[in-house]
């Protein structure tokens, strides 16, 4: 379960800049919580299906192989993007 949980985080490691990112050009034109979460999603969508369509497919092989599907490695990459950008947002949401 660990094994798989830090399997996870590293497929979720080279994303988090791009979600801090997106998180805080949308803080800087004083979007709500709602609004970043939706944004979110939609850039996990896109992700999914950019992984699925592409030949960046062979990354998701690897998670297959543990036993992971793509539905629990997407699901689990929002929700733990959603407590980030919650910490973050009440955190830093105060500043800007």
């Amino acid at each position: 379960m660990i094994q798989r949980f830090g399997a996870i985080l590293l497929f979720y490691k080279p994303y988090v800049l791009w979600s801090f990112g997106v998180t805080l050009f949308l803080m800087a034109f004083k979007s709500n919580l709602a609004i970043i979460y939706m944004a979110k999603l939609f850039l996990i969508i896109f992700l999914w299906y950019f992984l699925s369509k592409t030949t960046a497919k062979r990354k998701l092989l690897f998670y297959k192989n543990l036993g992971i599907s793509t539905l629990k490695l997407f699901s689990v990459i929002y929700i733990i993007d959603v407590f980030i950008t919650t910490f973050f947002f009440k955190l830093i949401g105060d500043f800007i």
